[in-house]
C-alpha cells in the first residue's frame, strides 16, 4: 500500500514524476490519499496513472474527500479503446451522399432566391428614393468590373475567334468550302462564344473578387457593423456591384465579339487566303442584326447571376481563411456552372421562338 500526502499539483509536478517512475510496474494493492493537502489535475491523473500501472488497478482509499469528484472524473478517461470500423452498404453509402447533395441543392436555391428577393427590394427601394442611389460606388466598381477588363477580354476573344477560324479552314478547306468559314466565326462568336467567354471570364475575375471581398468583410463583421448603424448590406454593398455587372457585361461581350471577328477575319487573310474585304462582304451575308441581339439579351441575365452568386457566397464564409477559399472557389465553380446553364436555356428559347 502507498501513501500519498502533501500537495498533488503543476508546482510539484517533476518531484512527482520522479515518484511514479520509481514505482512503475510495481503490483500496487491501494493507494491512500487521504493526506493529500493539494490536488488539481495534473495531480489527479499521476495517481489514476499510477492506480493503472500493475497487472490489476489499484484502489483509491480515502477518494471520497474533497477531491473525491475530481479522481472519479479522471479515472473515466481514456478507458475506451479506439472504435471499431464498421462496414457500410455501398448502396446505403451512396444513398446518403444523394441526400446530402439534395440538401445542399435545396439549401443553395433557397440562398439564392433569398439574395434575388433582397436584391430586388433593394432596387426598388432606389427607384422609390433615387437619392439614395450610392452612384459613386457603383461608377468604381463599374471601372472595376468594366473598364479594367477590356484588355484580358479583348485578348482571350481574339484568340478564340482565331482558333476557331484557324480549324475551320483546315478542315472545310478538303471540301473546297473555305468561304463558310466566315458564316462558322460569325455566327458562333455572335450568338454564342462571344458572350459566353465573357461571362466566364468575369465570372472568374470579377465574381471571386466579390466573394473575397464580402467574405473578408463579413469575417470583420464589418456587414454587422452594416446593420447596427441601420444600414442595408444589400443596398450598400452588394447592389452597386451587381449593377455594375449587368452594365458591364453587355459592353465586354460587345467589344469581345469584335475581337473574336477581327481574330477570325486576320486568320482567314494570312492562313486562308481571304481578303479583309471578301470576309467583310461574305460575313455581312452571313450574320444578321437578330444574331447579334440573341447575344447580347443573355448579358445582363448572366451578369446577375454571377453577382447573386457571388454575393450568396460571400455571406457564406465562416471566421476562418479555410472557409474564405472555398466559398470563392465555390463561387467560381456554380457562377460558370450556371452561366453555361442559362446560355442553354437562351439556345431552347430562341430557337422555340425562330430566332
Amino acid at each position: 500500500m502507498l501513501t500519498a500526502c502533501g500537495a498533488w499539483n503543476v508546482a510539484n509536478v517533476e518531484a512527482l514524476e520522479r515518484l511514479c517512475a520509481h514505482a512503475a510496474g510495481t503490483d500496487i494493492g491501494s493507494i491512500d490519499v487521504r493526506r493529500v493537502t493539494a490536488l488539481d489535475t495534473v495531480g489527479a491523473w499521476l495517481l489514476e496513472k499510477l492506480a493503472r500501472g500493475g497487472t490489476t488497478r489499484a484502489a483509491l482509499t480515502g477518494a471520497d474527500g474533497p477531491y473525491g469528484d475530481l479522481l472519479e472524473e479522471v479515472r473515466g478517461l481514456n478507458r475506451s479503446g479506439p472504435a471499431e470500423r464498421r462496414s457500410v452498404n455501398p448502396l446505403l453509402q451512396r444513398l446518403d451522399q444523394l441526400g446530402r447533395g439534395s440538401r445542399r441543392l435545396a439549401s443553395d436555391s433557397a440562398a439564392f432566391l433569398h439574395m434575388l428577393g433582397a436584391f430586388s427590394a433593394a432596387l426598388f427601394g432606389i427607384l422609390r428614393h433615387p437619392r439614395s442611389f450610392r452612384l459613386t460606388s457603383t461608377v468604381y466598381q463599374l471601372g472595376r468590373v468594366g473598364w479594367q477588363a477590356v484588355p484580358i477580354m479583348l485578348l482571350i476573344t481574339f484568340l478564340i475567334g482565331a482558333i476557331i477560324a484557324q480549324q475551320g479552314i483546315f478542315h472545310f478547306r478538303r471540301f473546297g468550302a473555305e468561304s463558310y468559314v466566315v458564316d462558322m466565326v460569325g455566327i458562333l462568336v455572335l450568338r454564342e462564344i462571344g458572350v459566353l467567354i465573357v461571362a466566364i471570364m468575369v465570372a472568374g475575375r470579377s465574381g471571386s473578387a466579390y466573394t473575397a471581398e464580402i467574405g473578408a468583410m463579413k469575417m470583420r463583421e464589418e456587414i454587422d457593423a452594416l446593420s447596427t448603424m441601420g444600414l442595408d448590406p444589400v443596398a450598400v454593398l452588394i447592389l452597386p456591384r451587381i449593377l455594375a455587372l449587368v452594365v458591364a457585361l453587355p459592353i465586354l461581350a460587345f467589344l469581345g465579339s469584335l475581337a473574336a471577328l477581327y481574330g477570325g477575319g486576320l486568320i482567314a487573310w494570312l492562313y486562308g487566303d481571304m481578303s479583309p474585304a471578301i470576309f467583310i462582304a461574305r460575313l455581312h451575308e452571313a450574320v444578321s442584326v437578330t444574331h447579334f441581339e440573341v447575344g447580347i439579351i443573355k448579358a445582363p441575365f448572366m451578369a446577375l447571376v454571377i453577382g447573386l452568386v457571388a454575393a450568396v457566397e460571400g455571406r457564406s464564409v465562416k471566421g476562418s481563411a479555410e472557409s474564405l477559399g472555398q466559398q470563392t472557389t465555390a463561387s467560381v465553380v456554380k457562377s460558370i456552372f450556371l452561366v453555361i446553364v442559362l446560355d442553354g436555356l437562351f439556345a431552347v428559347f430562341f430557337a422555340s421562338i425562330g430566332m
